[in-house]
This record gives structure tokens, sequence and C-alpha cells, in this order.
């Protein structure tokens, strides 16, 4: 595609972007464009294409020149072929290859946990060295007995946020606060690592242009190998945090979830932390699995407008200044709770689609429920040691400085005084200390 479309920039003609145009060009181009691929997965790989060109390109019009248009050749593109096109037989798959060619037979790790006729789609892609299969299945609504389902008329209110992705205010005063503290350890662990891993490899990395040695390779692959790691466990915790907040929504009968969208805030001018901190944030991901989830569950999801909800009293309805901690407390009427919930029980009175606030008051939650998600995480189990932090022997002192034992009762500390540091020191006098 990016030497067709080359030629006809040569030639001065208008470029194939469209998906019809790019089929109608793969059809005459005649068998052996694509290999051995046949033309569902080739359709897949132009749809790719004309996405990403119309993307870039609304993109540029909309002002943002660093766009760029998909130009660059890839050799791993995913590939996706739907019902009817392919074969589900255990844990092996038929996936068709182009006419006069030899099936091609994947085997699988495990066995797709769907039954083949729910199946519509199947998609081959690599992540970090290793090739996956993602499934795309018709799953049916949960049902639920006579007087148990989700009823429309409760409504409860998400606050999404960093330290805690989903804080739920119920109708009845309950409440529910799923930690991300694992995920965040988690970023931070691996930035680190990858951090040092950069340093460590800077002096033999190849120069521009210099073609890299197999070690240097190896080093990508292992990297590469690496980063995909952290992804997928990253996923697989947003996805427990989604299913935590779900379960707890559908047990109290809630058919409507109101979630505050926090995407504004990807528009304001910060320093480098603030935008690495919100791009590992993922909001629109957060978004999405909630939604998909709750679907699922037979619950609405309903987005509004999120500004001021974790900067206004609710009894008071008074601007509060943006407290350090987790706990808001209001100077004008003395009132105090936990920011996320207080956030939460403001959202489920906002009015989607930008309105204003309803005149209902916020029900402020009386009954917490704590949950934690990505306990798969290294630290998160039960010893709580990540093995990519250092031993505690070459852990540098904090401030508290060295840790000494308690004094025996009765006795004198062995800490030093506050009034001198170094013993046997006379007032004015130096003291040189051997390293």
């Amino acid at each position: 595609m990016l030497e067709v479309n080359a030629w006809h920039r040569r030639r001065r003609d208008t470029a194939l972007v469209g998906y019809q145009e790019l089929c109608r060009e793969l059809a005459a181009s005649g068998p052996g464009t694509f290999g051995e691929l046949d033309s569902a997965g080739a359709r897949s790989v132009l749809r790719r294409f004309s996405d990403a060109w119309f993307a870039a390109a609304k993109r540029r019009n909309d002002g943002d020149l660093s766009a760029r248009f998909p130009r660059r050749r890839r050799g791993l593109m995913p590939v996706r072929w739907y019902h009817g096109t392919f074969t589900l037989d255990g844990r092996r798959v038929r996936i068709p290859t182009a006419r006069g060619t030899a099936p091609l037979w994947v085997r699988l790790a495990r066995e797709v946990p769907y039954p083949a006729q729910q199946v519509r789609s199947i998609t081959l892609l690599c992540d970090g060295s290793r090739l996956f299969l993602e499934v795309t299945a018709e799953v049916p609504v949960t049902t639920y007995r006579p007087g148990e389902e989700p009823d429309a008329g409760r409504v409860a209110g998400v606050d999404l946020g960093i330290i805690h992705p989903y804080a739920v205010a119920g109708p009845d005063g309950d409440g529910l606060l799923v930690s991300g503290r694992a995920i965040r350890a988690e970023h931070r662990m691996h930035l680190a690592d990858t951090k040092a891993r950069r340093r460590a490899v800077a002096g033999r990395a190849p120069k521009p242009g210099e073609r890299g040695s197999r070690r240097w390779r190896q080093y990508r692959r292992r990297a590469r190998r690496v980063e995909g790691r952290h992804r997928r466990r990253v996923r697989q915790a947003q996805h427990e945090a989604a299913r935590t907040a779900v379960s707890w929504a559908a047990r109290q009968r809630v058919g409507v979830l109101h979630v505050g969208d926090p995407r504004g805030v990807l528009d304001l001018p910060a320093g480098r932390r603030h935008n690495l901190r919100l791009r590992h944030w993922q909001i629109g991901r957060l978004i999405q699995v909630l939604t998909d989830k709750a679907v699922l569950a037979g619950i609405t999801v309903r987005l509004v407008d999120k500004r001021g909800t974790s900067s206004t009293c609710p009894a008071c309805r008074k601007r509060v200044p943006k407290p350090r901690g987790r706990t808001l407390s209001c100077p004008h009427c003395a009132f105090s709770g936990h920011r996320d919930l207080v956030a939460a029980a403001i959202i489920a009175t906002r009015t989607p689609g930008g309105g204003t606030t309803t005149s209902a008051a916020p029900v402020l939650p009386q009954v917490v429920t704590h949950r934690r998600a990505g306990r798969h995480l290294p630290g998160a189990g039960r010893s709580r040691r990540d093995p990519r932090r250092p031993p505690h022997h070459r852990r540098r002192a904090g401030p508290v400085g060295p840790r000494r034992p308690a004094p025996p009762p009765g006795e004198e500390s062995l800490a030093p005084r506050r009034g001198s540091t170094t013993p046997n020191r006379k007032p004015g006098k130096r003291q040189w200390t051997p390293h």
C-alpha cells in the first residue's frame, strides 16, 4: 500500500486512502499482492490503514501539526477474520490463507472460554514478540431472579481517580472504594526499571543510522517482552477493578451509573510529571471497561460533568480548598468526609449531557466497602515484596535517619540528643571524621 501511494504521489495523482478505493485496488492487483494472506485478512489491514490516515487528517485539520500520516513500513499488523471464515476446534484455530496455499493451523495455550457459535471474530496480533489471539464473542446479558434485577430508579455516582480507580456512592448510604495503589506502584517500578536498564546499555547502544548487533537486537526483544508483560498486568488489574465496581452495583440493585468524565483535565497545561501521571491513568480505558461490564450486567452508564465535585462541600455547597490528603474538610460548616466518596455522591446528582446539578441532596455513604485491585501484581500479595525493589541493606536512609532499637524501660534512649549531633565536641571547634 505504501508503494502504491508513493507511485501516485510521483505521478501527482490522488492518494488511495478510502477503504472502498483500497479494496478495488486490491481486487485489480490480482493474487499474490499480500503473499499468502487471503482477501478477508487483507481487507482488515486496508481498513486499519484507512482509519489511521483519516484519524491523522482529522487531527491536522484541528490544528495538531505533529500528527503524521501512516507512511512507515510495519511488518506485524493485526489481522482480523470474521465469523464463517475461520474454524475453531478446541485449542486449535484454522486461519484461511490465499487460494492455492496450505491452510494455517494455530495452536492456542488454552481453550477459548466461549462456545464456538458465539465467537464473531478473531484477531491475530503480536505484543512483545509474542503472538496473541483476540476473540470477540456475543455474550448474553445477565439474567436475574424476580425482585433482584437492577432498578432504573436507583442511581449511583462513580468518581474516577488514580489512587482509587472507582469510588462509588450508592443511593442507600453505601459506598465502595477500589484501591489502585498497586497499579500506581506497578507504573512507578516499571518506569524506574526501564530507566535503569537504559542507563546500563547506553554505552553500547548503536548510533543513529548504524545497524545494531545481535546482542542489541536481543536486548530490544527482551525490552519489548517486559513492556508487553507490564501492559498485560495493568490491563488485568483494571478489569478486576471494573468487575468489582459492577458486581457491587448489581448487588445494590443499581440500574444507572453516573460516571464523572475527567477528560477535561487533559487539555490543561501542566508539567512533565503531571502529563506522565495522566498517561498512566488511562481514563478512556477505565470508562470503556466499566461500560462494557455494566452493559453485560444490565446497568446503564451515563457520563456527567465532573468539574467541581472534589472541591465542593455537599452540605453548604461552597467552594473548599483542595485538600492535601483524602479527607475533605469544609472551613465554612465544619463538614468532613472522604474526598472521593463526596465527589461520587455529588456526581450522582448531576444531569447527563452537561446539565446542572439537580435539586436532590447528595446521599453521603455511611457504610464503606474497601476492595483492592491488582492482587496479582508484584508486591501486592501477602509478602508485599516487589522483586524490582532493592533489598533493605541497599536502600538509602530516609529523613528519619537510621533505625535504632527502643530503649529499655526506665533507661535513656540510645539516639543522640537534639542539641548536639556529635558527642565530645567543644563549641566553636570543628571535628574531622574519617570516612
